[in-house]
């Protein structure tokens, strides 16, 4: 559930937007200042939006809107204020805010104000990454990396970035090796130097020591000139050797006497070149099997597994699916020109509850092909036809498809019939004065009931509880006490 920061010295108005937000499926927090609100932004980088009032006594909302800036806080800002000049209203847009509105807002115009707010930073924090992976300047916080079987993948970056270790990444396709040779890099000494990417697998055999090393002019058929090769574009920074184990054994040898000499020596050249080049390298198979079977030298791999780095499967980590489907929708809606706002909550169980055979970039490519085939504000069940098949079988997936609303044929006006309602049968639901067994339930359990729902209908205010339930404070809280409720909602504090 994406969490919203709201912040207003008013109680009455903090708790009116609290309960619109929560009834719009949000989880609010709240602050009663600007400092407050600062210190709960430090802590936690994930809220999703700030719904932020202009006039506080503390730290009125300019001046967090300006600290936010300082810091590098780049949770979306929404302000709300029952000041509507239009000086405020500008100088609030320029502060960075992304909406604003004045009090009393409609609840309509909060919840669309705060989703689009939330597209809006997906769509921002897919450019910054992408800005510093162009820039090699790619850290943690640029990678979506939350669930608790990436921290010690983490970890290990931060590790390895302290040094110029040889590292091997390990792991499936499309998990994101590449992203996470990037951390390192971009995390390390050598941010914002050359990194070369070389896909080993998909150089033709005869070209992979030209390609890697360079070559000198005339040093064979159809090398009319010099050529700079990997190697030596990544001078100084790092190479990122992806798929190493394709590599043939000859051009094994020579890598092997880059790792030992730091020396390159280019087709036809008449002397060895000295580079200084970081090596991290990636495999989708195991090297160590490869080394066991004689197609990999293990020289080689003892010099390149000096830190291994395994990187989990995206069904090993499902917690991370919503922020990326959000990331992918809110990018691709905007290269496609379509106004999506994010995945209904059925479509985004039944992606949850997949297993995802090619990772995160099956993930990529699937809300890619949904959000050109969605026609709606969220995309359904239906936008996954490749998903539904895999997951309940072509047959389901084809009815999926069938049961959809789409004219199979051209109907005139005054031959269209009403659309026929598919009538539900409501199980009849038992009578809440009534126990299992069907006898009358005691006082005491229906009190209690009462209680139980009283506290969940009000959020936990006790106050509003007690004054709904005509007793007193004192009263509601023995009754608590009595019933065993009053350390369940400790633990649920807690």
């Amino acid at each position: 559930m994406t969490r919203v920061l709201i912040v207003d010295d008013d109680p009455v108005q903090l708790r009116l937007t609290a309960e619109v937000a929560n009834r719009a499926g949000f989880k609010p927090l709240t602050a009663t200042g600007g400092e407050q609100a600062l210190q709960i932004l430090r802590d936690d980088r994930n809220i999703g939006a700030m719904i932020l009032d202009l006039v506080m006594p503390d730290l009125d909302g300019m001046a967090v809107m300006d600290a936010m800036r300082r810091e590098g806080l780049t949770t979306p800002v929404i302000v709300q204020t029952a000041n509507a000049s239009l000086e405020t209203v500008i100088s609030a847009m320029r502060n960075g805010a992304a909406d604003y509105f004045v009090k009393p807002v409609s609840p309509e115009r909060l919840v669309i104000s705060l989703r689009n707010a939330m597209k809006l930073d997906a769509l921002e924090a897919t450019i910054r990454a992408e800005r510093a992976r162009k820039t090699g300047t790619f850290t943690v916080s640029d990678m979506i990396a939350k669930a608790p079987a990436m921290a010690r993948v983490i970890s290990l970056c931060a590790k390895a970035a302290k040094s110029t270790i040889p590292v091997l990444i390990e792991g499936e396709t499309g998990v994101g090796k590449e992203l996470i040779a990037r951390i390192i890099q971009g995390s390390g000494e050598r941010a914002g130097k050359p990194f070369v990417t070389v896909n080993c697998g998909a150089i033709p055999p005869n070209l992979v020591e030209s390609v890697l090393f360079g070559h000198k002019k005339g040093a064979f058929t159809g090398a009319i000139a010099d050529q700079t090769g990997k190697f030596a574009e990544a001078h100084n920074g790092t190479i990122f050797l992806d798929e190493v184990g394709e590599l043939p054994l000859d051009t094994q040898v020579k890598l092997l006497r880059v790792l030992q000499e730091g020396e390159i020596e280019p087709v036809g050249a008449a002397r060895p070149e000295r580079v200084n080049v970081r090596v991290i390298s990636a495999t989708n198979r195991r090297l160590l099997n490869l080394a066991k079977t004689g197609e990999f030298r293990e020289d080689l791999y003892y010099r390149l597994n000096v830190f291994p780095i395994y990187t989990p499967p995206l069904r090993e980590r499902l917690e991370d699916v919503p922020a990326l489907v959000a990331m992918f929708t809110a990018r691709f809606a905007a290269e496609a020109g379509k106004r999506v706002l994010g995945i209904s909550p059925p479509a985004l169980d039944m992606l949850m509850a997949y297993d995802w055979p090619g990772n995160v970039r099956q993930l990529e490519n699937a809300v890619y092909r949904a959000i050109v085939l969605s026609d709606g504000a969220f995309l359904e069940t239906v936008d996954f036809p490749q998903i539904v098949a895999q997951a309940n079988g072509r047959d389901i997936a084809a009815r999926a498809i069938e049961t959809a609303p789409v004219a199979a044929a051209p109907t005139h006006i005054d031959m269209a019939t009403a659309r026929q309602r598919i009538a539900f049968e409501q199980p009849a639901a038992q009578d809440r004065f009534l126990d299992p067994s069907g006898e009358v339930a005691a006082l005491a359990e229906i009190e209690r009931a009462a209680i139980v729902f009283a506290i969940e209908h009000h959020g936990g205010r006790m106050s509003r509880v007690a004054r709904a339930l005509k007793i007193g404070r004192s009263t509601l809280y023995r009754k608590l006490h009595e019933y065993g409720l009053a350390e369940e909602l400790i633990n649920d504090a807690a």
